[in-house]
């Protein structure tokens, strides 16, 4: 038996953030990030929409990207004082990720972050406020998901925490938030959402319902990314659409290994953060090299290439043409292949921002965390320590590695 669940409510295409009218409540607390939701005028509409509703708006602003442990214990503190009846959150994945998890601390006051880092432990939600998302980048997906990813400072580790409570109740994907982003961000989370739509395909968990929505995010996101990176607001329209698909897909069928590093090297290392969609984009040539030697993976992979148009005689050269593509795509969109040359804010550099004594250091360590990471158990190969290490390595030093 499958489960399959969706927001009950999804609102699409331009002015849809005008829907907010809809929502019946008395209080609406609306949690945001940085500040781009208000610079451009997004936040005051926000609000505004939910004064139309009837209801009493109080703002939870500033939530980082990575968004902390200590982050939500205030914003739970906060909504515990407030009482809404309504959670919106509004921007990139790290405030509705935030919020996500402010909401189960609000509701249950005395659960604690360890209670919900095991899977699927959530305790039932809905019992004090209903949940409303509003991405303004098209990667995360988080609007339509049953994730939260939470950084623990204290360990330099980032935790996807999940369970289906956790999907929001209504879904806002109004294209117009997403025209703000600049093309750096552009590039990151686009290739986050292909991530999500590879993996989501290949998961020991796919279904028939999943494989048809990551197989056309898989196609728009290969049609549309570079246009949209470019600045063609009709493809990053049809981008934000696709990375919801991709969404709706990862959140049914789970993930796999690349988010299993990218969570374990994210917040691992003294130099800096690893964005997570380009440690995505970096890692996952590298995975679908070591996952095609499971059969059924490679014919799956293979199926993609063919899916989107590229050439082969048989799975082994369309596996290699759809490694080659990613690779090909991380060039156009500035994206480093490898952690040797991350540099600051993601972009190719001739050295890395991460120290390679520290990586290495920290090498078995990572390797463990990653292989004990949530999205590991539906990857199609699971890795031995050994073999996760010389992923990592490769990952680092941009070499093939026969697995």
């Amino acid at each position: 038996m499958y489960r399959f669940t969706l927001p009950r409510d999804l609102y699409h295409g331009k002015n849809s953030l005008e829907s907010l009218k809809n929502l019946e409540g008395k209080k609406a607390i609306l949690v945001v990030g940085g500040g781009s939701m208000k610079k451009f005028g997004f936040l005051d509409k926000a609000v505004s929409y939910l004064k139309e509703a009837g209801m009493e708006v109080k703002l939870f602003e500033g939530v980082e990207p990575d968004p902390s442990v200590e982050t939500v214990m205030k914003g739970a503190a906060v909504m515990t004082e407030f009482e809404p009846d309504w959670i919106v959150a509004m921007g990139g994945g790290s405030p509705i990720d935030a919020a996500k998890a402010m909401w189960a601390f609000y509701e249950y006051n005395e659960t604690t972050f360890e209670d919900l880092i095991t899977p699927f432990n959530f305790p039932v939600l809905r019992t004090k406020a209903k949940f409303c998302a509003i991405p303004s980048t098209s990667g995360t997906a988080t609007e339509v998901t049953a994730f939260s990813v939470i950084t623990d400072y204290s360990k330099g580790i980032k935790y996807p925490l999940a369970d289906f409570n956790i999907t929001p109740d209504v879904a806002i994907v109004d294209p117009a938030l997403a025209e703000t982003m600049p093309p750096k961000l552009t590039a990151h989370t686009g290739m986050d959402a292909m991530t999500h739509a590879i993996e989501a395909y290949v998961s020991t968990l796919h279904c028939e319902y999943t494989d048809a929505l990551a197989l056309h995010a898989i196609k728009m996101i290969h049609d549309n990314l570079k246009k949209s990176y470019d600045g063609n607001m009709t493809c990053r329209e049809k981008m934000h659409d696709a990375q919801c698909m991709a969404g709706m897909a990862f959140s049914n069928a789970l993930l796999g290994i690349v988010h299993s590093m990218a969570h374990k090297t994210g917040a691992a290392f003294s130099g800096g953060h690893i964005i997570h969609g380009c440690a995505n984009a970096m890692y996952l040539p590298k995975v679908i090299k070591f996952n095609s030697k499971d059969s059924t993976a490679a014919e799956r992979y293979a199926y993609i290439a063919k899916f989107i148009g590229l050439k082969g005689e048989n799975v082994t050269e369309l596996v290699n043409a759809l490694i080659a593509e990613l690779r090909n795509m991380n060039e156009q969109l500035d994206i480093p292949q490898s952690i040797k040359n991350y540099g600051p804010g993601g972009v190719k550099a001739d050295e890395s921002i991460i120290d390679e004594k520290e990586f290495i250091d920290k090498l078995s360590v990572t390797a463990k965390n990653a292989i004990g990471d949530a999205c590991t158990g539906s990857n199609p190969r699971i890795p031995t320590q050994e073999e996760m290490e010389k992923l990592l390595k490769a990952c680092y030093y941009d070499f093939d590695v026969d697995f």
